[in-house]
């Protein structure tokens, strides 16, 4: 029995691991062609690091985080091992108090504790045109439940965009000045890509 183990032990451990990506258009692939879309862009750039794994796109235009919250027990069917929560920016162009959206970030954390499924957080960053005192609020949400709940962060999902100003960033995104294009996806998914690999690896 031990030199089975041994060796079954190696493939076992780089068997491919299901990962469902939870989001809102930005996840969804909105405005794109569908394999320039993150999801697919996403499974390539872990095909090409040489990471086994299988990522489902649950991305639906439009979803808040309530959304979310209202999805997530059907949505994490048995074989999914790993989550990506990236909700929120919904709940910004509606103006939703950041309490809400905390409230329903916790319940979909929650949920997958006790499904014992590997989530990475991904962030967010609100604008300033609510006032200081919301983006504070909102901000902070991201951090504050990852530290609560364990689990991994990508602070930011526009981090793989780099800093400058608005018209410094303005072509990688589309028309609608919200969702990005194709080139802005890929950089956004080289950005978060070693974060789903950390998530990745804390799921085999």
């Amino acid at each position: 029995m031990a030199c089975f183990l041994v060796l079954v032990g190696p493939a076992m451990a780089g068997a491919p691991v299901t990962v469902l990506a939870l989001g809102d258009s930005l996840t969804q692939g909105y405005g794109l062609p569908e394999e320039a879309g993150f999801v697919p862009q996403l499974r390539r750039w872990l095909a090409a690091e040489g990471i086994a794994a299988e990522v489902i796109n649950g991305g639906v235009s439009g979803d808040t985080t309530a959304g979310g919250a209202a999805r997530v027990a059907w949505s994490l069917t048995p074989e999914v091992d790993a989550m990506i929560v990236a909700l929120g920016g919904n709940d910004l162009l509606r103006g939703i108090d950041p309490a809400e959206s905390r409230r329903n970030l916790d319940s979909i954390l929650r949920e997958a504790a006790a499904r014992e499924v590997e989530v990475l957080l991904v962030g967010l960053r609100a604008p300033g045109n609510y006032g200081a005192g919301y983006k504070a609020a909102f901000d902070a949400i991201f951090p504050e439940l990852a530290a609560e709940h364990g689990v991994l962060l990508a602070p930011d999902f526009f981090a793989g965009l780099g800093e400058g100003d608005p018209a410094s960033l303005r072509r990688y995104f589309q028309e609608d000045g919200i969702h990005p294009n194709a080139e802005g996806v890929a950089r956004i998914v080289a950005g978060l890509g070693p974060h789903v690999a950390a998530l990745i690896a804390a799921a085999q």
